[in-house]
């Protein structure tokens, strides 16, 4: 009896963060869906291909990647705390918070633009992100598809700066607000960029990403190796990888490599080399 109450009590904080991602799933469904719709970029159904295995892929990446950091997160905090002065890490932890926040943005986008640009030239990195670049159909919820281990690596190039500049503390306090605060921007930007909507946004797009700057780094040719900013668009611009045309939208996604359909298939598919 002893052993069933605690394989409850382990199971029941699981259900409940379940729970809460059921909650998130329908209220963002709620929002893009009605967008999707009225505004569409591309005519497709909202039970559209492989949108079973997206959903699979919104609890999977919700949760796993978390657990995958933990320990990395903990070392990565541990040893730049050790090897960058402490002055430049004092400076950016004693900044206002405001302030703080919007230096973290920038500084967790440039390192999240390598990150990202890494997993498209380095080719065994490249493997893992395919599983992304295979959507043929693109909207809010592709932006779950994704490996565990390609969130893995973004966030971890996304928080190497962040923690050597002081601007996030998890060794100070674990449930830091600009660290959380920062993965919530991220994430809730990244539906929007993967919107099938078409909207245009003048010369805000510039400074800020948006469904045409994304879509274009989604083609199967000719511009997937582009705009690798999530939200700062400026900095592909300063690195040389921006591309945005005023008036054309990509007609065909996804890549020229064959990926499997099911699940199982595309988790395992950055071990196939030959491909």
């Amino acid at each position: 009896m002893e052993a069933i109450l605690l394989a409850a009590a382990s199971v029941r904080p699981f259900l409940f963060d379940v729970m809460k991602l059921a909650i998130w799933l329908v209220l963002l469904a709620a929002i893009f869906i009605p967008l999707e719709r009225f505004w569409a970029l591309h005519r497709q159904r909202v039970a559209r291909k492989a949108i079973g295995v997206d959903l699979v892929y919104y609890f999977l990446n919700s949760m796993l990647p978390a657990v995958l950091l933990s320990v990395p997160f903990a070392v990565l905090a541990w040893g730049i705390h050790r090897v960058v002065p402490n002055p430049i890490q004092t400076f950016g932890a004693n900044l206002p918070a405001g302030w703080r926040f919007a230096a973290a943005l920038v500084v967790g986008e440039f390192g999240c633009y390598w990150g990202h640009r890494w997993m498209h030239e380095i080719p065994a990195l490249w493997r893992i992100h395919a599983v992304h670049h295979s959507a043929e159909e693109i909207d809010w919820l592709v932006n779950t598809r994704a490996h565990p281990l390609d969130l893995v690596i973004t966030r971890i190039a996304g928080f190497i700066p962040l923690y050597a500049l002081g601007l996030a503390q998890p060794t100070q306090n674990p449930a830091d607000p600009v660290s959380i605060a920062v993965i919530l921007t991220g994430t809730i930007w990244q539906f929007f960029i993967h919107a099938n909507v078409r909207w245009r946004f003048g010369w805000l797009e510039f400074f800020f990403a948006t469904p045409a700057f994304h879509h274009w780094h989604h083609t199967r040719y000719d511009h997937i190796n582009r705009n690798y900013a999530t939200m700062l668009p400026w900095m592909d611009w300063l690195f040389g990888t921006y591309y945005l045309p005023a008036d054309k939208w990509p007609d065909r996604y996804g890549i020229s490599d064959k990926m499997p359909d099911d699940l199982a298939g595309q988790l395992l598919h950055p071990l196939h080399r030959d491909r």
